[in-house]
């Protein structure tokens, strides 16, 4: 399946990385800025810290961005001015669209992700309106490789408290967990595997297979804008469509 994993959205940042480095950068900063302000500054006791470090390390962050963009929240040199906002809607053909924007201007914010929505063929709708097709989850995502047991790490996800294990393509293993169990599975499997990616986020619990190719064009073009705006962290959307 294609156009509907959390793989599927990093894979598409990652390519993107070495056009717009600074774009990237300038987004993993402000999620370790947010991060330290809801937290504090010692990932041993912030998971989210920890998360957030852990993916600005895998988009090869240099380590003397990430000390700054630390120091700075804990200075709280502006990062209180930072402020986490969802927009919901839908995209084409009913497709239900989460972006996750972390901004100091919500009316920007809003104009430019509204605007990017009508452009192709879906509208910004008001809170809660596809929410309730989603459900809050912790992910982690190991990189399949030749000699990796699959079966063990199977048996060791679910063994820790994860709630699904999915073999997302050829590419990942996507673990899920319950929110409230995240900390405790990512801190057991972290003794034994590495992750391409961990963090919490939304996982549809229905989802939407586009048939017009217009549709999958404007669906694919609104996930990719959506992720290019400046203050969007994140895209989640229950799209899935076959290749």
């Amino acid at each position: 399946m294609a156009g509907h994993s959390k793989w599927s959205n990093i894979k598409r940042r990652k390519e993107a990385v070495d056009d717009k480095r600074g774009k990237v950068f300038s987004k993993l900063g402000r999620e370790l800025q947010i991060a330290v302000r809801s937290g504090g500054a010692d990932p041993e006791t912030n998971t989210l810290l920890r998360d957030a470090i852990a993916r600005a390390k895998s988009y090869n962050m240099p380590n003397d961005n990430i000390r700054r963009s630390i120091e700075k929240a804990a200075g709280d040199s502006g990062a209180a001015a930072l402020e986490e906002i969802y927009y919901e809607g839908y995209g084409p053909g009913g497709v239900a669209v989460m972006a996750r924007a972390l901004t100091d201007n919500r009316h920007r914010t809003a104009g430019e992700v509204r605007h990017i929505f009508s452009k192709y063929g879906g509208n910004l709708g008001t809170d809660g309106c596809v929410a309730f097709q989603f459900e809050k989850k912790g992910i982690l995502l190991i990189e399949r490789f030749d000699g990796l047991d699959e079966e063990q790490v199977f048996m060791d996800a679910l063994e820790a408290g994860a709630d699904e294990v999915v073999l997302d393509d050829e590419h990942m293993i996507e673990i899920e967990t319950a929110p409230e169990l995240y900390a405790a599975v990512l801190t057991e499997l972290s003794k034994s595997y590495e992750f391409l990616d961990q963090s919490l986020g939304y996982v549809p619990t229905v989802r939407v297979n586009l048939s017009s190719e217009e549709d999958i064009d404007n669906m694919d073009k609104l996930i990719e804008r959506l992720e290019d705006n400046d203050d969007v962290q994140d895209v989640f959307h229950n799209w899935e469509q076959e290749d």
